[in-house]
This record gives structure tokens, C-alpha cells and sequence, in this order.
């Protein structure tokens, strides 16, 4: 038995993940595809660049660790990857979600979250890598996708709110500003006295660059143009009339260095909630922008070697002072827009990145804070989508109770906390369908076909052919028990065909739920035929030793061919238990009509 066992675990564990994909990467590799990857990763360079910014300003970090965790990201990304959909990188999810964890663990130094930084990067590799290794990416379609959504768009009202101080240049004093939407919506409010006109004037020219920018040359790198632009006029306006404006700190690639994290049991039980919320949201978010991009490029995605991918990535992120990594949307679409044929793509951008913190970073130290926290504000804008919203609030009442949990999980909780209410409403929510399956009454029409009784006459009175619609396993083996007990509680009932065609699952509980009825039905004096049995579901009735109280007799295996097949032999097997009662079955087997 323990044999049996550790097989069982080694079956699940058997991983099918390329650890080195980078050589198969390169074994096809061509000019031509060098230089589709190369000009579209300067597109995405000079999107990552200041994203990266916008993203370590959210977090509440300095700039310089969005960009070099963009940087690593896209270079770890070209050597783990098999596919060039995704584009990892610092996002607005996992960067929301940093701020709100630092807030709720009441951290507001700026030293104390570079120092816990790489441990939440560090275990969120750990748990992505992990989750890759036990092919956990394939449980992702269990969780819907309107959390993401709920998630999302809790997580834009928190990015706008917490900008909003920067905007305006309040200043909140030695208070924390608040862990959630709700507390730092009503400090905001709390502090309007402080307002900083000259920060407020600041974003009101960057507001008049980016908007026109961004309607009418949107093809541009309008992000990096707006703060390049706003930069110089404010430049000139403060030679002018002196302004008192708040600037963003330079950085320069010297100071990227190794980091070691400090580790500590208590800091890590602290932070164990957070590193896995990131590491769930990552592989939520990457893996739908990946499928959805190989939904419309034809091409397949392997999702556990894209979650092992995003694990190495944030692994080297721990390690080289960079933010956690996930699958960005607006980069992965610019790089596959922009012609991208491979993960080399990848490669270079992070490379440009590279180029791009050694010839820009000095120059950072002139671009206003208000700035870029407008900049940040139409970025946390353009997450909330109303096509999406519209379709996840009408859809299904299940969707609207899910987005309502997670999205109001997200303004009243830390956001790691709504990310674990949706996904467990969302799980909830599918047990109970699952849990329910759907029993219908079916006969034998004069064609010979299996019809829907309309009404509660059946061809031959004491046969009931029950069609499971849904799998039998723990969570629906009690209903389904019941439902099949009072069926076969009708008094002139003696058989009862349970048609498993649709059920693909059925697990010790059901089992043991289908003992118990059978046991029933004989001390009723009735007898239960199974058909359409499919050979997984078969081999489990056999190891489970359920065949032996059915009968060998009494089961029939599925005919793909022809799928009323094994249905009408069940029906001439009950004929012969009835002892030859004259009702009329037509049986279709593969090419020859036999008549009963």
C-alpha cells in the first residue's frame, strides 16, 4: 500500500518542465527573427522604463527598484520561457498589493521595506516554482475570472486614492496614510488643509500634455514623452519664478547591487500571506494574458512553464533588488503587436531597459513627484474596464456575488485578503453547481431513439432510465444518493438504468454513496443497471470491489461509436430480469438493427 502510494505522488509530481529552454530557443533562431525582437523590444523598453517608475512609486519604493526588477524580469524571462506572450515585469496588481501589505503590517520607512522587500519576492518564486513542479497552473481554471476583474478594479481606486497625495502635495505627517481605500480615501479628505498648490499646478500641466498625447498620438511612448515634457516646462518655470516642487530621487546603475535578505522565521510566518497572494495573482494574470494572446495568435502556451518561468523570475528578483514579477498586458500586447517572434525578445528588452537606467538615471532626479503620480493615476484609470465590468455584473447571479465579495473585499481589506475572498467565493460557487448534479428521466421513443419523458409514463413501467447530468464525487454524492432513493421509492418501479455517459469523475465518496443505494434498492426488492460507463469511471468500480454488489451483468461500458448503444443493452438486460415482459426496444448497434 505504501508503494502504491509514493507511485500515486510520483505520478502527480512528473513534471514535464523544459529547465533550460533557452537552448531549443536559440537552435531555431534566424536573422530575421533577430530583428523582429529587436525593434519591438525598444517598443517595449520604453514602456517598461517608466512603468517601472510608476510602478516602485505605487509600492512606495524608490524608482530604481521597478527598474531593475523590469530589467531582470525580462532578461530571467528570455532563459525560462518558452514562449515570447508574456512579458514579466513589475505590474499595477502586484504593486497595489505590496502597498497594501506594508501598509497592514504598518510600515511606513521606506529603509524597513527595502529590507522585507526580497523576502516577499524570494517566496513568492518559491511558491510559483513549486506550484509549477506540481502542475498546479492547470487549477487556475477554477478560479473565475472575475475576481481578476473585482481585483483589478479594487486595486485602480486604490492606486488613484494614494496618489492622490502627491497630486494635491498633501502632507499627511508622521501618520500612515492607511492599508485600504477606505481609511486613505478618509485621510485624504482629513488633510485637505495641507494641499500643495505648486504640486497641484505641476499636475495640471502634466494632465494638458498626457491627455492630448494620449488621444492623438497614441502610438507614441507617451508615458515616458508626458514626464520628459512636463519635466523641462517645470524645469523652467522654477528658474523663473522659484518653485517649491517636490522631485523624484536620481538612481544610478552603480548602485544596483546583490542583495542578500535577511531571513527571519517570525518575518517570514508575517509575510507568508502576502508572498502567496502575490504569487496566486501572478499566475492568474500572467497565464489569461498569455492564453489570450495564443487565443488570437494561434499559437499554444504552456501554462506550468510560464509559471516556472514567473517563479525563476522573481527568484532573480530577489536576489538583484528588483519588485516581484507577473505578466504585464499593456507589455506583453505592445511586444507581440510590435512583432516579436521568440523570448530573445525578452532578452532585449531587458538589455534597452539597461541602456536606458544608465544614460536616463542621473536625469530622474528632475522629474516632479506630481508628476508621475499623474501619470500613475491614468494608469490606475485605464484598469478600470467597463466592457469587462458590464459583462461580469450580468452574466450569472454567481459572477455578481463574486465581483461584489472581491471588489469590496479590495476597498475595506488588504488587498491580499480580497484576493483569498474571491477566490474562495469563486471556488464555493462552483462546488455548489458541481454539487447539484442534474437527474432526468429518459425512454426509448418507437425510432428507437433516447428522448426526455415529458410526462411521468415511461414505454415500459417498471424501468426508470435516469440520465446523470455532472460528475459524481464528494461534494454531490449525498444529493445524488437521494435524488436516484426517491425515484426508485415509485411502487411500480423494479429497475433503474442509471445512464453515467456525461459523468467523467467519480471518487471514493461516490462510491461509497452508490453502496449504500444499492444495498437500499435490493432491500426494496429493486436493482440498479449502469450504462454508458466510461473506462475511467469503470476502473474504479472495479478496484473499489462496487462491481461485485452491481454485478459484472449489470454494467455497460460506453460505445463512443454510437452512444445509446450500452443504454439499449442495459434495456434488454432488464428485460431478461423481468422475466421477458413484451415492450419494444430498438437497438442501434454500429451497422446492424437488432430487434427485441
Amino acid at each position: 500500500m505504501s508503494s502504491g502510494l509514493w507511485k500515486q505522488i510520483g505520478n502527480f509530481a512528473k513534471t514535464d518542465l523544459d529547465f533550460f529552454p533557452l537552448r531549443h530557443t536559440l537552435s531555431a533562431y534566424r536573422v530575421s527573427t533577430l530583428k523582429s525582437d529587436f525593434l519591438a523590444a525598444i517598443n517595449v523598453a520604453l514602456l517598461a522604463f517608466p512603468q517601472g517608475m510608476a510602478y516602485a512609486l505605487i509600492a512606495g519604493l524608490p524608482i530604481q527598484y521597478g527598474i531593475f526588477g523590469a530589467c531582470i524580469a525580462a532578461l530571467s524571462g528570455s532563459i525560462f520561457a518558452r514562449s515570447h506572450l508574456i512579458s514579466l515585469g513589475p505590474t499595477n496588481a502586484t504593486s497595489v498589493l505590496l502597498l497594501s501589505a506594508f501598509a497592514a503590517i504598518q510600515i511606513t520607512d521606506e529603509q524597513a521595506k527595502i529590507q522585507l522587500l526580497p523576502i516577499i519576492v524570494l517566496l513568492s518564486g518559491l511558491f510559483l516554482m513549486l506550484g509549477a513542479l506540481f502542475k498546479a497552473a492547470q487549477f487556475i481554471q477554477f478560479i473565475s475570472r472575475t475576481v481578476i476583474t473585482g481585483y483589478i478594479t479594487a486595486a485602480a481606486l486604490l492606486i488613484i486614492t494614494n496618489q492622490l497625495k502627491n497630486v494635491l502635495g498633501i502632507d499627511f505627517g508622521d501618520s500612515s496614510p492607511g492599508s485600504t481605500f477606505i481609511v486613505l480615501l478618509w485621510r485624504t479628505i482629513t488633510h485637505l488643509d495641507t494641499v500643495h498648490w505648486h504640486a497641484v499646478l505641476v499636475s495640471l500641466i502634466t494632465i494638458s500634455i498626457y491627455l492630448p498625447l494620449n488621444r492623438f498620438l497614441s502610438f507614441l511612448p507617451n508615458v515616458a514623452l508626458t514626464l520628459v515634457l512636463a519635466s523641462a516646462i517645470i524645469f523652467g518655470l522654477q528658474s523663473v519664478f522659484q518653485l517649491d516642487v517636490k522631485l523624484l530621487g536620481g538612481f544610478s546603475i552603480a548602485q544596483w547591487n546583490f542583495s542578500v535578505p535577511q531571513f527571519d522565521l517570525q518575518m517570514i510566518r508575517l509575510l507568508l500571506g502576502t508572498s502567496l497572494a502575490i504569487a496566486l495573482l501572478s499566475v492568474l494574470e500572467g497565464i489569461s494574458i498569455g492564453k489570450s494572446l495564443a487565443a488570437r495568435s494561434g499559437e499554444k502556451l504552456q501554462a506550468n512553464q510560464e509559471m516556472f518561468n514567473m517563479g525563476m523570475a522573481n527568484f532573480a528578483c530577489g536576489f538583484g533588488s528588483g519588485m516581484p514579477a507577473s505578466g504585464s498586458l499593456t507589455r506583453s500586447m505592445l511586444n507581440w503587436k510590435s512583432g516579436a517572434k521568440s523570448p530573445l525578445s525578452l532578452f532585449f528588452t531587458g538589455l534597452m531597459i539597461l541602456l536606458c537606467g544608465y544614460l536616463f538615471g542621473p536625469f530622474i532626479v528632475y522629474v516632479p513627484t506630481a508628476s508621475l503620480a499623474v501619470v500613475v493615476i491614468a494608469i490606475g484609470v485605464s484598469l478600470i474596464n467597463k466592457h469587462q465590468l458590464f459583462i461580469v455584473t450580468h452574466s450569472t447571479g454567481s459572477d455578481l456575488i463574486v465581483f461584489w465579495v472581491t471588489f469590496m473585499g479590495g476597498l475595506v481589506f488588504p488587498l491580499d485578503i480580497a484576493i483569498y475572498l474571491g477566490a474562495g467565493t469563486s471556488i464555493l460557487l462552483f462546488l455548489k453547481k458541481a454539487a447539484a448534479p442534474e437527474l432526468v428521466e429518459y425512454d426509448f421513443t418507437d425510432e428507437g431513439n433516447l428522448a426526455e419523458i415529458k410526462t411521468k409514463q415511461r414505454r415500459i413501467p417498471e424501468v426508470s432510465i435516469v440520465h446523470v447530468e455532472g460528475d459524481l464525487f464528494f461534494g454531490s454524492a449525498e444529493l445524488f444518493r437521494d435524488q436516484i432513493r426517491r425515484i426508485s421509492d415509485d411502487e411500480c418501479l423494479h429497475i433503474v438504468v442509471l445512464r453515467m455517459k456525461n459523468a467523467h469523475i467519480l471518487d471514493a465518496t461516490s462510491v461509497l454513496a452508490i453502496e449504500e443505494l444499492v444495498r437500499y434498492m435490493n432491500e426494496k426488492d429493486r436493482i440498479l443497471l449502469v450504462s454508458g460507463v466510461r473506462p475511467k469511471i469503470h476502473r474504479v468500480i472495479k478496484k473499489s470491489g462496487l462491481v461485485d454488489l452491481i454485478g459484472e451483468e449489470n454494467i455497460f461500458e460506453e460505445h463512443p461509436e454510437n452512444p445509446t448503444y450500452s443504454t439499449a443493452m442495459a434495456m434488454k438486460r432488464a428485460q431478461e430480469i423481468l422475466g421477458g415482459k413484451e415492450a419494444t426496444v430498438t437497438i442501434y448497434a454500429k451497422e446492424k438493427v437488432e430487434q427485441e
